[in-house]
C-alpha cells in the first residue's frame, strides 16, 4: 500500500470515528396516556363544584330532617301539655297548687296560639247524685276557665261542659279510681291545624 493510500484510509477511519463520537440529539419523551386537553382544568373544577354542591345539599337535607323532627317533638310535647288533666279533691272545685302548676304550663301555649279554642270538661267520681255531680263538674270546669282568664287568657276561648260521673277514666270503686276520676279535661275545638309550640 502506498503512502497516499494509507493516508487516505486513515483519514476515512478518523472521519468515521469523529462521526461516531458526535453527541446524539436529545429526544423528548412522549407522554404516556392521552394528551391533556385544554378544558381538563374546567372539567375538574366542575366536578369539584358538583361534589361540593351534593355535600352541601346532603348537609342541608340532614339539617332540615333534624329540624322537622325537633318541631314534631316540640309539637307532641305541646299537645301533651295541653291535654294534661287537672285533678280535684273530693267534693271540691278548688284548684290545688298542683292543678295551678298544670294550668300554668298551658299558658305559654295559649299565648303562642291565639286562635286556639278549648273545651274544658268537668268530671266527678261516682259518689253523689247525678244532679249533684253534674253541678260539681260544671263548677270544676268553671274554676279552670276562671283561673286561665285571671292569667290574661281571653275567657271567650274556653267552652265549659260537665259530664259529672258519666265518663270515668278508671271504672273501679276505690280511692285511687275516685282520685283519677275527679278531674277537668281539655279538648281542642278550634286552632289545632295551626298549633305551634311556644318559644
Amino acid at each position: 500500500m502506498t503512502r497516499g493510500t494509507r493516508v487516505l484510509a486513515l483519514s476515512v477511519l478518523a472521519l468515521a470515528a469523529v462521526s461516531a463520537c458526535r453527541k446524539k440529539p436529545e429526544v423528548t419523551p412522549t407522554p404516556s396516556g392521552p394528551t391533556p386537553s385544554p378544558t381538563c382544568d374546567q372539567r375538574c373544577r366542575d366536578s369539584i363544584a358538583l361534589s361540593e354542591k351534593r355535600r352541601a345539599d346532603s348537609i342541608a337535607a340532614a339539617n332540615a330532617a333534624r329540624d322537622a323532627a325537633e318541631r314534631e317533638r316540640a309539637l307532641a310535647t305541646t299537645k301533651a301539655t295541653l291535654a294534661a288533666p287537672v285533678y280535684f279533691e273530693y267534693d271540691s272545685d278548688e284548684l290545688s297548687p298542683d292543678a295551678r302548676a298544670t294550668l300554668d304550663a298551658k299558658l305559654p301555649i295559649f299565648r303562642a296560639n291565639p286562635s286556639l279554642r278549648i273545651r274544658v270538661a268537668g268530671h266527678t267520681d261516682e259518689r253523689g247524685s247525678d244532679e249533684y255531680n253534674l253541678a260539681l263538674g260544671q263548677r270544676r270546669a268553671a274554676a279552670v276557665k276562671r283561673y286561665l282568664s285571671d292569667q290574661g287568657i281571653d275567657g271567650g276561648r274556653f267552652e265549659i261542659v260537665s259530664f259529672g260521673e258519666e265518663r270515668p277514666v278508671v271504672a273501679e270503686s276505690n280511692e285511687e279510681a275516685w282520685r283519677m276520676n275527679r278531674r277537668a279535661e281539655f279538648e281542642i275545638i278550634a286552632g289545632a291545624e295551626s298549633l305551634v309550640a311556644p318559644k
